[in-house]
């Protein structure tokens, strides 16, 4: 899904480094990872369940943060405090997530964190579609955050399996993406470094 590393007709001061690829993979790791929780605890408690989602919300806020730099915009840019705020607000609901365990609060703070984040991220994505390289990702990982938001509330009475499942469901789905991308950017990193 990614595109070229430098598409024609890129906005000015939009030019990603070199490095995209490492928060990019880091992001899929922490997705993969959690996935691979949900789907292999085959029953997980309350706790496991406020840990476990609390940990990837704040892996994946943190890693967008630190990563938020090399997409080429500046901190002070609108795309940039977008996507500082999606960072901060995952990181915020992990946080949240790791000290308070509820199916209730599960369900919406994990919905709320997941919702903003991928209304941001969406936002940055449709705005420079076709003159960034993650613009397209961002479309994709923006839905993914959304219908997983929309969707994790009507499962708080089902309890912590069906919570994780959900919330894992999504998270594999963007994990899968985001390595993709991750690995596309490292090749094309790669390639745009041995050329003169």
């Amino acid at each position: 899904m990614t595109q070229p590393i430098t598409p024609a007709g890129a906005a000015a001061g939009t030019a990603p480094r070199p490095d995209l690829w490492k928060p990019v993979l880091l992001r899929s790791a922490a997705a993969l990872v959690f996935g691979a929780v949900t789907i292999f605890w085959p029953s997980p408690s309350v706790e496991v369940m406020g840990w476990a989602g609390g940990l990837y919300l704040l892996a994946t806020g943190v890693v967008s943060l630190w990563g938020a730099p090399a997409t080429g915009f500046a901190r002070e840019s609108t795309p940039g405090k977008l996507l500082s705020a999606a960072g901060s607000v995952l990181t915020g609901a992990g946080f949240a997530l790791v000290l308070m365990h509820s199916d209730l609060l599960f369900g919406v703070i994990a919905a709320l964190g997941l919702g903003v984040a991928g209304a941001l991220e969406l936002w940055c994505g449709l705005r420079f579609r076709g003159r960034h390289v993650l613009a397209r990702d961002w479309i994709a990982s923006g839905i993914i955050g959304l219908g997983t938001a929309a969707v994790l509330p009507f499962f708080i009475d089902l309890g912590a399996h069906a919570l994780l499942g959900v919330a894992g469901g999504g998270a594999i789905i963007s994990g899968v993406l985001w390595v993709l991308s991750g690995l596309t950017l490292k090749h094309d990193a790669r390639g745009g470094a041995g050329k003169p």
